[in-house]
C-alpha cells in the first residue's frame, strides 16, 4: 500500500479551545508547560481500529515503538480510527503521527474517559502526510484517537507510528523495574544480530492466490523479526515498474520496507519508464542512501556492502568499492548483490563477479550473497577461481523470495548443499567474530542449516 511519501515539515495543530468540563475531560489552553519533556504514554498499550488491511498491519503495530511495522486500515473508504487505551486517565499534551504513504488528507485527533464521548483537541483540513506533530495539547482522558475523514490517496490510512506524549492523571509515568541482565550462562554472543535476506521475491499475485508465495515468505520473514532484511535483487517482477512495485511488493514485503537494505536485479532494469526508475522511485533514500545503486553500512563488527551488479563493468562502482574497503575499519565483511559468481541452477555461473571476487578476497571478505537463480544453495570457502581454499569467500544463492523456483541443473565444484522447489528465507546470525545462517521454509521448518564460520 505504500507510495513512497516524503517527510511533512512538524507543524503546530489547531486547537478546540474548551474552557469547562465536558463529558469527564477537561481541556486547557495549548502551549502548556513542560510538555516537550513529557514521555510517551502510548508505547505497547492496548489498541484497536475500525478495521485492518490485514493480519499484518493490526492496530497495535502503531503503538510497538517501531517504524518498521504499521497500522493499515481497509482500503477506499473514509472514515476511518484508530484509538489507543493509555489505561488510565491521563493529562496528554502531544501526539506526533508518523504516516505511511496512505495518510489522511483530514482528520481529528480526540480525546475520551470511556471511549464512547470524544472530544477533539486538534483538526486537520490539508493534511499532506508524513510526520505531523502535534504539540502544546491540553486534553485528559484514557482514550485517544486519530479519527480519518478524507484520505490523501485512494488507499486507506496507515500509520507506521502514533505516539502519544502525557503524564497518568496524579504524577509522572513511573519508573519501569529495571529488567535483569542475563547471566553469562544464557547471554548471546558479543555484537550479536539477526537478519534475514531472499531474492528474487515479489511475482504479480496477491495472498487472495493461494498459489502466491511471497506474501508467505514476507509474513515468514516478519516473524523472525530481525534487526534488518537484505533483498538480493528482482524485487518485483516482471518489469519492476512503479506501479507493480505497489500492486505487489508493497502489500507484502513493503510492511517493513524501512527496515530493508535493497539492491536491485536485472528486473528492475527492465522497466519501460528508464532502467531501475520504479525501483529507485518506490525505494527512495533506503536503497541510495549514498545517491548511489550502490551503497555500504556498518552493523556490530560487520562492514555490509550492498552492490549492484547490473553495473559491474562500470569503472564508477569498482573504484568506489576498492576506496571503501581501504576505508573499512570493520573485522568482518559481507557483500550482497543480484548476480552470483557460481550457480548450479538454471542461469548458471556469471563471470560479470568475478572481477568483484577478486577485490573481496584480497580484502579477505568473509560472505557474498546473491540472487538471480530461484533456489537456495550454499557454497564451501573458495577464492575467486573456485579453488576450496580456507581462507575463501563462503557463498549463497538464496533466490527463493517468491518467484517461480528453477531446478538444479549443474552442479558445480564445492557446492555443499542445494534445495530447490520450496520458498523461504535466509535467517543469519551474526557475532563480533563469526557467522552462520538457516534456510528457514514457509512451513516454519528449517531446510538447513551452516556450519559456524569465524570472521577472516
Amino acid at each position: 500500500m505504500s507510495l513512497g511519501g516524503s517527510v511533512r515539515p512538524v507543524h503546530v495543530g489547531v486547537f478546540a479551545a474548551v474552557s469547562a468540563l465536558l463529558g469527564g475531560l477537561l481541556f486547557g489552553l495549548p502551549g502548556s508547560a513542560g510538555a516537550a519533556a513529557d514521555p510517551v504514554i502510548s508505547k505497547g498499550k492496548a489498541a484497536t481500529a475500525s478495521s485492518v488491511e490485514g493480519s499484518s498491519y493490526v492496530a497495535g503495530k502503531a503503538f510497538d515503538g517501531s517504524t518498521s511495522s504499521r497500522w493499515a486500515s481497509e482500503e477506499g473508504k473514509d472514515p476511518q480510527w484508530l484509538r489507543v487505551d493509555l489505561g488510565a486517565s491521563s493529562n496528554v499534551s502531544r501526539v506526533k503521527l508518523s504516516w505511511e504513504a496512505a495518510y489522511a488528507k483530514a482528520y481529528r485527533l480526540e480525546v475520551s474517559a470511556d471511549g464512547s464521548t470524544w472530544t477533539t483537541v486538534a483538526t486537520e483540513t490539508a493534511g499532506n502526510g508524513g510526520t505531523d506533530d502535534w504539540t502544546g495539547l491540553s486534553g485528559k482522558g484514557r482514550y485517544v484517537r486519530m479519527y480519518g475523514t478524507a484520505r490523501g490517496t485512494s488507499y486507506g490510512y496507515s500509520l507506521y507510528e502514533m505516539e502519544v506524549y502525557g503524564t497518568p492523571d496524579g504524577g509522572t509515568t513511573p519508573t519501569p523495574t529495571p529488567t535483569p541482565s542475563p547471566s553469562p550462562s544464557t547471554s548471546q554472543p558479543a555484537g550479536a544480530f539477526t537478519v534475514v535476506a531472499a531474492g528474487d521475491i515479489a511475482a504479480q499475485c496477491t495472498a487472495s492466490d493461494s498459489s502466491c508465495a511471497h506474501p508467505k515468505t514476507a509474513k515468514l520473514a516478519q516473524q523472525i523479526n530481525p534487526k534488518f532484511y537484505l533483498t538480493m535483487g528482482d524485487n518485483q517482477y516482471d518489469d519492476a515498474r512503479l506501479q507493480d512495485f505497489k500492486n505487489y511488493y508493497d502489500k507484502t514485503w513493503g510492511a517493513f520496507k524501512a527496515k530493508t537494505r535493497p539492491v536491485p536485479g536485472n528486473h528492475e532494469t527492465y522497466d519501460p519508464a528508464g532502467s531501475l526508475s520504479g525501483y529507485k522511485s518506490y525505494f527512495g533514500a533506503i536503497a541510495y542512501p549514498q545517491g548511489k545503486s550502490y551503497y555500504s553500512f556498518d552493523e556490530g563488527n560487520w562492514h555490509f556492502l550492498a552492490l549492484d551488479s547490473n553495473a559491474f563493468d562500470q569503472s564508477a562502482q569498482i573504484d568506489w568499492l576498492k576506496a571503501d574497503l581501504a576505508a573499512n575499519s570493520k573485522k568482518c565483511i559481507a557483500a550482497y548483490w543480484h548476480h552470483p559468481l557460481y550457480s548450479s541452477g538454471g542461469h548458471g555461473n556469471d563471470p560479470v563477479s568475478k572481477p568483484v571476487w577478486k577485490i573481496l578476497y584480497a580484502a579477505k571478505a568473509d560472505l557474498v550473497l546473491n540472487g538471480h537463480d530461484h533456489h537456495y544453495e550454499r557454497f564451501a570457502p573458495q577464492d575467486p577461481d573456485g579453488k576450496a581454499v580456507a581462507d575463501g569467500i563462503v557463498e549463497i544463492v538464496g533466490g527463493m523470495g517468491g518467484a517461480e523456483p528453477y531446478p538444479i541443473e549443474q552442479i558445480q565444484p564445492n557446492s555443499q548443499k542445494r534445495i530447490s522447489g520450496d520458498y523461504g528465507v535466509l535467517k543469519l546470525d551474526f557475532t563480533d567474530s563469526g557467522y552462520g545462517w538457516s534456510y528457514v521454509g514457509t512451513d516454519g521448518q528449517v531446510k538447513d542449516s551452516s556450519p559456524k564460520y569465524s570472521c577472516h
